[in-house]
């Protein structure tokens, strides 16, 4: 088996493609259960975000993986396969635990550095894990990924030079009000993650006086609580569009929350331009609502083409040098995993022949006593395992480093061991997209 992560971003696709794309909460679970269900995929984790979707694999060769995975997202979204293949960045091998480390470490996120990628990669993981799509080698994968970002974040500077896509945000909309948002009334929709720390950060950055709504009236009232702020009824949105000059919506509504009839109202009844920071991913706000006089919308369009405050050169350069280590790390585990079904199969031939062995001298000997035959029986394998130890330890040792499946198939070859391999006939060494 090898690793395959296919996917689509905002660097690959606009929000259009992605909105098609992404996969509701509810339906992840389905979703990675028909990937399994495919002929070349015995393992998979998928990560949907608002500028992400992409699929990390377990398979048992390149093209049919590749075909499978793309067919599966095809016919998710609705986008022709030709057409599908144009959006999407493809990484094989190598490269695959290598895109898996940036994206955990934020080096590829719409804001270098951000923070909240490790939570969705989190989320991503224990579902996949629920829905027991993850194996061996995507729980190792997943298990490092996060490691590898808690490293990045704890022995580099790289939060301090990223932001967090709400951060990013607040910084384009600071610009549409004349710069200083301190003391402007602020709306938050939405009480998931992406609401929450849209929340602390606007808490932060001074606006007020601060309201909160969500279609789930409880969270919205613990979220408020928690930040001094106001939770109202989602039936009051029309009125409180009118109050408020920032409006930072985040939800998981599969259609516009934000209507060209509701926001048309809002501008008629108010003198100053109204900012909406549009975060999610169906977008919130109707797209035949932009252009409308007064009011400017920031979406994850507008911020990727916008990318600001891109972090020091000395602090991207310390992530990519703890990413380059430990990719070299989890190299090595796999081709040590690669090597434990041959020597497996080692240990099994050399115990059979014990046990063969030990049949042929008792027939020969039957007048041994049952203590007799448990002393020779535990002398005959404690050499076979003596003579094994040493090299089966080293040969784990050498499979480790580069080059290091040599030794699996000397191995099998030396000792005609039949080892039940993946087929992989069609695979590359190495394939990186664009990502």
């Amino acid at each position: 088996m090898n690793l395959l992560s296919i996917g689509a971003s905002y660097r690959t696709a606009d929000v259009a493609v992605l909105e098609r794309l992404t996969i509701p909460d509810a339906e992840i679970p389905q979703f990675l259960q028909k990937l399994l269900a495919q002929p070349y995929v015995s393992e998979a984790v998928l990560v949907s975000t608002c500028n992400r979707v992409e699929v990390y694999a377990a398979v048992s060769g390149f093209h049919g993986g590749l075909g499978d995975i793309c067919n599966v997202l095809s016919q998710h979204s609705g986008i022709p396969a030709t057409e599908l293949a144009g959006h999407l960045y493809v990484h094989y091998g190598e490269a695959a635990v290598r895109h898996s480390f940036r994206v955990s470490s934020g080096l590829e996120s719409m804001v270098v550095g951000e923070a909240q990628i490790l939570g969705q990669l989190r989320d991503a993981y224990h579902v996949a894990t629920e829905s027991d799509s993850a194996g061996r080698l995507l729980h190792e994968l997943m298990q490092q990924a996060l490691r590898v970002g808690k490293r990045a974040h704890a022995e580099t500077g790289i939060d301090k030079a990223g932001q967090s896509v709400v951060t990013a945000a607040l910084e384009v909309a600071a610009d549409h009000l004349g710069g200083d948002l301190a003391g402007r009334p602020a709306l938050v929709i939405g009480a998931g993650a992406m609401g929450s720390l849209s929340v602390a950060t606007l808490t932060r950055t001074g606006v007020g006086p601060l309201q909160i709504t969500n279609r789930s009236a409880d969270r919205a009232e613990r979220l408020a609580e928690a930040y001094g702020a106001t939770a109202v009824p989602i039936a009051d949105l029309a009125s409180v569009l009118r109050e408020v000059d920032i409006v930072v919506s985040a939800t998981a509504s599969t259609v516009p929350v934000l209507t060209r009839e509701l926001l048309s109202e809002a501008l008629t009844a108010r003198s100053e331009k109204l900012v909406v920071l549009d975060l999610a991913v169906p977008r919130d706000v109707a797209p035949d609502a932009a252009g409308l006089p007064g009011l400017a919308v920031v979406d994850i369009d507008s911020l990727a083409a916008s990318r600001r405050a891109a972090p020091a050169v000395a602090e991207t350069a310390a992530v990519e040098q703890i990413v380059t280590g430990e990719v070299d790390n989890f190299l090595g585990w796999m081709r040590g995993a690669e090597i434990a079904p041959t020597v497996a199969a080692l240990r099994t031939r050399a115990e059979d022949v014990v046990t063969a062995e030990m049949r042929k001298l008792l027939s020969r000997r039957p007048e041994f006593t049952e203590e007799q035959r448990a002393d020779v029986s535990r002398t005959l394998h404690r050499v076979v395992q003596q003579i094994l130890h040493s090299p089966t330890v080293r040969v784990r040792q050498l499979a480790a480093e580069p080059g290091g499946d040599q030794y699996a198939a000397l191995l099998r070859e030396l000792f005609d061991l039949d080892v039940p391999l993946a087929a992989n006939a069609d695979a590359v060494p190495e394939i990186g997209g664009k990502a």
